[in-house]
């Protein structure tokens, strides 16, 4: 009997892919007790060859192919053929500890009505991989250790599990968010309204393996800012509002910013240098996206 189902969407990360599956298959949980089931949205650049060559090797291994509009639907795609009692969630970009799997099975034998959340590392490539999964006091610390609790802001799908029925009585992901950003947070912020406690496991590590050039962090963070614009429409609560940095308060000092385009060059030329530029110049992209967002309608 298959007690957990590994939902993995893709677009052409083939480069990332084929160091993610074999983490995955290499658990200290029994093969028979689990599946993973890669949701490809047609890539083109050998996806599909791989994944031949993998389920013909390992009958747990399978490729749900579709023109999926976006993660949101591929991962639907994935809920809805999953076999297990519980599903994780996890990227073609993310690497997986040994024992990722059991932990999260082993929290939701604990009790019901949870979903949980692990510990993501970020790392820049597969070196820097190898060095963190080797020593963990390099990992760094996602929350305190002594957090049980997350409110839906964290509810990440980098490493993040429900049980299937619990997925399904909320609806699953939003598949109107195409673009970057939120699909997830969304779907956490309905679980949680559901009563479904979002736990921190902190043992339950992947590595998260991507090196986002500067200006693609610019438009990612512009993209997330149209997302939580969607969101907010979908949810106009005051909670979603304060915790998306969508306030007045945000909202006046993009147009101050707007008008000082000589402050706003400055932080660009400081952003290699000063994280603190970096991040303020981050921010004012994705409330730039906010606004595009609310003034598109």
């Amino acid at each position: 009997m298959i007690d957990i189902s590994v939902v993995i969407p893709t677009y052409n990360r083939l480069d990332t892919l084929q160091h993610v599956l074999p983490t995955l298959l290499s658990q200290d949980l029994a093969a028979e007790r689990y599946e993973l089931l890669v949701c490809d949205s047609n890539s083109s650049d050998g996806t599909a060859e791989y994944m031949a060559r993998m389920q013909a090797s390992y009958p747990s291994v399978r490729r749900l192919a579709d023109a999926y509009g976006g993660r949101a639907a591929a991962r639907n795609a994935g809920i809805h053929a999953a076999s297990g009692e519980i599903v994780l969630f996890n990227d073609a970009d993310i690497l997986a500890s040994p024992n990722l799997l059991s932990t999260h099975l082993r929290r939701h034998r604990e009790r019901a009505g949870i979903a949980v959340v692990g510990l993501e590392v970020q790392v820049k490539d597969l070196a820097e991989y190898a060095y963190k999964r080797d020593h963990p006091h390099a990992r760094g610390r996602l929350h305190p250790p002594s957090r049980k609790r997350l409110s839906w802001l964290y509810f990440l799908t980098g490493n993040a599990s429900v049980r299937r029925a619990d997925l399904l009585r909320a609806g699953c992901f939003d598949e109107s968010f195409t673009g970057y950003g939120h699909e997830d947070l969304e779907l956490g912020y309905r679980l949680q309204r559901l009563g479904i406690e979002i736990c921190y496991e902190p043992d339950a590590v992947n590595y998260h393996c991507q090196a986002v050039a500067y200006g693609d962090q610019k438009e990612k963070m512009r993209l997330a800012g149209r997302s939580t614009a969607r969101f907010y429409g979908k949810h106009p609560d005051f909670e979603v509002m304060l915790k998306l940095g969508m306030t007045p308060l945000s909202l006046g000092a993009h147009s101050l910013l707007t008008r000082m385009p000589h402050v706003l060059g400055f932080l660009d030329r400081q952003s290699e240098r000063s994280r603190i530029a970096r991040e303020l110049l981050l921010q004012y992209y994705y409330v730039s996206g906010i606004k595009e967002a609310r003034h598109a309608k």
